[in-house]
């Protein structure tokens, strides 16, 4: 039973430190509307998508109202559309995009994930044209989001893929210049993607999931900042019990809401992802954690080292209150949604290099940094295998989501807008990694994948 104490920290942590339902989120799986016809492929996307979380919005409203808990986002994941477009007699893959933008319109949800592909090991047919495909999605649809997984510890790294997915994300940022190159915001690069992650850009419904399940993702940066104000100058195994603490509060008010909405929708329950993802809002940093444990600016030496201890007490934290804790569960690091973050990069303390060392010991990698918009495709796609390797040889999830703005330069601020923020243009390296791209093929798996 809550007591009175309890009833009365999880009130204030909702009403003064930015506790929130990141957003609930239901996987859908789409294998059943696979038809050679693609227009009849498309209609039974819609339909399908449609009938399922016809009520999710509403019942989202419905929690958040009767518990009093901010539920921000309602969100739809799917399965990667290039296994679903593949059966199709199409080369034009943007009219399964349109099916599922207007699916999510329908429904009323913020975001639909799934216009993916996993190509770590080699790209087919179906996966090269729905990749050639993202920039127009991208550009023509307001609600989808689309991911590429291009490497992992058992498969090693496509390069073809990564040099493709350079081309692309440059791509991307022309077909959206008109509004700052938004559509990279919607477009992450993966190595090692999980099958039940809830956020957003990077969400599908994998294929290994049940016919349709909810996740849901918990987010409290300002929590965990307001919790270690009170142990300023203590040993960090106090920092590191505070912190897990804290998140195994977080993450027991997410399972709640999963189960209740779970009932409601009568949809198996998946997982919790319990993730420190921050907002552009004052209070809600991830950078903040890390300069209240003694960092004068987020970026200086020590921020990895705080940073890996942030990321392993959230995740001690969330495994102690629930066995359903999945997704990518750790502490984001996506510069544009981040005030602290935006800070330091805008002093220049926080650099390209920092943030992807930054990656190793975090959740996710490379994410919301904005770049000069002349930066090459071979630079991006150099930049995208050095955070697969990452993933690879670390065994965990890695990501990119790049915005090369056009017409902007170092110095230039994107405004993008919404959760998504604003962010400060960065720099990259001038020197060319385009030999290195050209090269092609397949980077090997390491040797600690030969695990059988």
């Amino acid at each position: 039973m809550l007591n009175q104490k309890e009833i009365l920290s999880t009130i204030e942590m909702i009403d003064q430190q930015h506790l929130d339902i990141r957003t609930i989120t239901m996987g859908i799986s789409l294998l059943s509307c696979c038809d050679p016809d693609p227009k009849r492929a498309c209609d039974k996307v819609y339909d399908k998508i449609c009938r399922y979380a016809e009520n999710l919005v509403r019942t989202g409203e419905d929690i958040e109202r009767e518990f009093g808990i901010p539920i921000v986002n309602k969100r739809i994941s799917v399965t990667p559309m290039a296994l679903v477009a593949g059966a199709s007699e199409t080369d034009d893959y943007v009219p399964f995009a349109l099916a599922l933008d207007r699916a999510a319109e329908r429904c009323g949800v913020n975001f639909i994930g799934g216009y993916s592909a996993l190509v770590q090991k080699g790209m087919t047919l179906a996966d090269e044209k729905l990749i050639r495909s993202i920039p127009q999605a991208l550009a023509q649809t307001r609600f989808v989001c689309s991911s590429v997984n291009v490497g992992s510890t058992k498969a090693g790294i496509n390069m073809d893929a990564v040099a493709l997915m350079g081309r692309v994300v440059k791509e991307v940022a022309q077909a959206t210049a008109a509004e700052d190159g938004l559509g990279c915001s919607k477009l992450v690069i993966f190595c090692n993607a999980v099958e039940d992650n809830p956020f957003m850009a990077g969400a599908f419904h994998g294929v290994g999931e049940a016919e349709k399940v909810i996740n849901v993702g918990v987010s409290g940066p300002g929590v965990v900042y307001h919790a270690l104000q009170s142990v300023k100058g203590q040993p960090f195994d106090v920092v590191a019990e505070t912190v897990k603490k804290t998140a195994f509060r977080i993450t027991r008010m997410g399972q709640l809401v999963a189960r209740e909405a779970s009932n409601r929708l009568d949809t198996p329950f998946g997982i919790v992802d319990l993730s420190l993802a921050p907002t552009p809002a004052v209070g809600d940093s991830v950078a903040r954690i890390l300069e209240e444990m003694g960092l004068e600016v987020c970026g200086t030496h020590g921020t990895t080292a705080a940073l890996a201890l942030l990321n392993d007490a959230v995740k001690k934290g969330g495994v102690m209150a629930s066995s359903s804790v999945g997704g990518l569960s750790g502490a984001f690091i996506p510069v544009s949604e981040d005030e602290g973050m935006i800070a330091a990069a805008k002093s220049g303390v926080l650099c390209l290099d920092k943030l992807e060392a930054m990656t190793c010991v975090c959740s996710v990698g490379l994410d919301m940094i904005a770049v000069p918009g002349d930066t090459p495709a071979e630079t991006i796609a150099a930049i995208i295998a050095d955070e697969a390797a990452i993933g690879m040889v670390n065994c965990k999830t890695t990501a990119v989501r790049l915005i090369p703005a056009p017409g902007k330069t170092v110095g230039d601020t994107v405004e993008i807008g919404g959760l998504f923020g604003s962010a400060p243009v960065m720099p990259v390296h001038p020197e060319s990694s385009a030999d290195f791209i050209a090269r092609g093929g397949r980077i090997p798996a390491p040797m600690h994948s030969l695990k059988n």
